[in-house]
């Protein structure tokens, strides 16, 4: 028996971030999603999503497992409610399918008919689900709190140097590997999660909420303010506040970010920031590309960012901004507010080319010791002739 965490209509409203990875692999604090349901249950998962995304995540075996909507955020109750299911049981609410037990292969599962899979549904009124991109790190503090109780649940850190100034060091993870040297620590204002082999360099200013991912660093003299997460093999600098890095992204340098979401193989340019406020005190909107239209979303929002972007030394991100999949971005003066797929510039608005696309995220990859795969590589040539 094992878990399938399936992808449905929410995923549209989670572009750009779900173009090129299912709901399942984003990070939504310490962990991403199908980890926080591995580590919940003990439980091996499973990924069902788009034909185009399937490849990444591999198959499906055959056999009686819980089917489970990636985009859902289940407190303990219905978690309890999820694996007291009998075979052929179901829960659902007025948006369709939130859990069910089922022996069925992969490939006989619609998830816009999947409630007629079931003999049982009962009905759950409430239930809270990722439907947003502010989301991410609007409720980045709760997840971080969440994802540490959970992590280091029976555990026992590694002692924290005595060069570093702490505040409440009970409260600060440090796992095998990690350095961490004359730095300030406050984890008053919420736990501070150091992964494996991570660095944070000497003069590192962190407040809490905070995790930092395994082999990812934090370079000299940064200042991070919470709730944000750092994910694997990121470089962080300058000043944070309120963020989400997926993983192997680079924001290294002087300049600031502030309540935002980056993808995955994204790097900011030296002297990058952005506005997340804006200079009215006003409503910052954001672009939806699930409703095609320019949604409210509050009083601060930054930038998200699709994965494998970039940005060119001393870019000026506009307040509520979102930057495609696969963007080259450079030009003076506020960039555009909203900046499509393999986007080359912000002037003329010429296209990414695709080989050179390919070229040039096989670059940055080497860089980290990764390649890109084939099946990456097939994720974006849809993306570029399809969205």
């Amino acid at each position: 028996m094992a878990i399938v965490l399936f992808d449905n209509q929410y995923r549209k409203k989670l572009y750009p971030l779900t173009l090129t990875k299912a709901v399942a692999d984003l990070r939504t604090g310490i962990v991403k999603v199908k980890d926080w349901w591995q580590l919940k249950t003990g439980q091996p998962v499973f990924v069902h999503t788009e034909n185009y995304l399937q490849p990444l995540y591999g198959s499906i075996p055959n056999g009686d497992h819980t089917w489970i909507d990636a985009s859902l955020l289940a407190d303990d109750d219905l978690f309890d409610r999820i694996f007291s299911l009998g075979s052929n049981e179901a829960l659902a609410d007025d948006e369709g399918l939130v859990a069910g037990r089922l022996n069925i292969a992969a490939n006989e599962f619609d998830v816009h008919s999947s409630l007629s899979l079931f003999k049982n549904i009962v009905a759950v009124p409430f239930v809270q689900r990722l439907e947003n991109l502010q989301q991410i790190f609007l409720e980045a503090d709760q997840r971080i709190r969440e994802h540490f109780a959970l992590v280091t649940k029976g555990r026992t850190s590694e002692p924290i140097a005595a060069t570093n100034r702490t505040i409440q060091p009970e409260n600060i993870f440090i796992e095998a590997g990690a350095s961490v040297e004359h730095c300030i620590l406050n984890a008053a204002t919420g736990p501070i999660y150091i992964g494996k082999n991570a660095v944070v360099m000497e003069g590192s200013m962190i407040r809490g909420p905070f995790a930092l991912g395994d082999n990812a660093v934090v370079k000299m003299g940064a200042k991070i303010y919470g709730a944000t997460s750092i994910g694997n093999n990121c470089v962080a600098g300058g000043e944070i506040k309120n963020s989400i890095l997926m993983g192997f992204s680079n924001k290294a340098h002087d300049g600031y970010l502030g309540d935002s979401v980056i993808g995955e193989w994204c790097n900011f340019g030296a002297g990058t920031s952005n506005s997340n406020v804006k200079n009215t005190g006003g409503e910052v909107k954001l672009w939806s590309p699930h409703t095609e239209s320019y949604e409210a979303v509050g009083l601060k929002c930054g930038v998200v960012m699709g994965d494998y972007s970039r940005t060119a030394i001393n870019s000026s991100i506009n307040t509520g901004s979102v930057i495609g999949v696969c963007c080259n971005v450079f030009g003076d003066g506020l960039l555009p507010k909203l900046i499509h797929d393999f986007t080359w510039g912000t002037k003329n608005l010429s296209r990414y080319e695709f080989e050179k696309a390919l070229k040039d995220i096989a670059n940055w990859k080497k860089m980290k010791g990764q390649l890109l795969t084939d099946e990456e590589a097939a994720v974006l040539k849809y993306v570029f002739e399809h969205v």
